[in-house]
């Protein structure tokens, strides 16, 4: 194994370019030649490579997004897509290929090994909805991006006197939003995962305001509900005054946490060993604390669970 490529897929997270360092430092150590493909699959198919040397990857650890670029593709879904893929593969005289992405990304690094590429897969979204995994890149950086902004929403909803509800980012996962909610101490945190009774969630907005509470903050996941059909049922229900903020893709960008540049770091260090133990169709992963590895299809045959105990945990501390 000589020849490495990289993609990154499906949305961009903060991390991608650590993990991109990673393997392609990792890989010039052990003798080792890596590419880039710009834009993903889409990349790919077009055979948009390029060399990837220890200054390309310099200062780029502290930034968000990926220096590859990132694009979804639909042809590569049809065969003609994936044939031309192969020639890609075989005109650059690539052993091996690393795709940094999510589920869909995921998805497509399944369907390489299928067609017999080496394959190996890191997990890269804002969303930690990858199963097998206690976290994927990105989301400790959404979620303290998250938090920031439910502290400088509290200081004027106190001043005011008023409700937030606050929408993240998700699709139909729940995790950025309950994670977030608990450490900045939302009042409601609505997720698509488990149902919410509304009457409930304005009863205790009240009940909180009529305690002396002077503003209330609810986090409701992107998948969970409309938000602005969320505010207006409590401003006709209980006359207060609500504002919504949706945060979006600012939940994706910045500068990378140190939990995920280590982790990204430490996941596509891992990638290259697993080439090196002529291990393919394999996703890197962390296990309380631990990297470690498991095949690419168990992986798509599971689904990433909310932890109960924290949703619990976020409903008590938040009356």
């Amino acid at each position: 194994m000589r020849r490495i490529a990289i993609l990154t897929s499906g949305g961009d997270a903060p991390g991608m370019n650590a993990a991109i360092r990673a393997i392609v430092r990792k890989g010039i150590y052990h003798g080792m030649k890596i590419l880039g493909i710009s834009r993903g699959f889409a990349g790919l198919i077009d055979g948009d490579f390029m060399e990837l040397d220890g200054t390309a990857v310099s200062d780029i650890i502290q930034r968000g997004g990926t220096i590859l670029r990132t694009a979804r593709s639909d042809e590569f879904l049809e065969e003609e897509g994936q044939r031309k893929a192969l020639e890609s593969l075989k005109k650059f005289e690539i052993d091996a290929v690393v795709v940094i992405g999510g589920n869909g990304s995921l998805r497509g690094a399944s369907r390489l090994s299928s067609l017999g590429v080496f394959t190996l897969a890191i997990p890269v979204t804002i969303d930690n909805d990858i199963p097998c995994t206690d976290y994927s890149i990105g989301f400790d950086t959404t979620v303290n991006t998250v938090v920031d902004a439910i502290n400088k929403i509290r200081d004027t909803a106190t001043s005011h006197e008023r409700v937030f509800v606050i929408e993240v980012m998700g699709r139909e996962s729940g995790f950025i939003a309950l994670t977030a909610g608990l450490a900045g101490g939302a009042e409601s945190i609505l997720i698509p995962e488990m149902g919410y009774d509304m009457e409930m969630v304005i009863e205790k907005t009240v009940r909180g305001l009529n305690r002396g509470k002077l503003h209330s903050i609810i986090v409701v996941a992107e998948g969970a509900g409309d938000v602005m059909e969320i505010s207006e049922k409590i401003r006709k229900t209980a006359g207060l005054d609500v504002r919504v903020t949706i945060l979006g893709h600012l939940q994706r960008g910045g500068s990378p946490s140190a939990f995920d540049r280590v982790t990204a770091s430490r996941m596509g260090s891992k990638a290259i060993e697993l080439i090196l133990g002529n291990k393919t169709n394999r996703m890197v992963g962390i296990r309380s604390g631990k990297i470690g590895h498991i095949n690419i299809d168990t992986v798509l045959k599971h689904e990433a669970k909310i932890d109960l105990e924290v949703y619990d945990l976020a409903g008590i501390l938040g009356k």
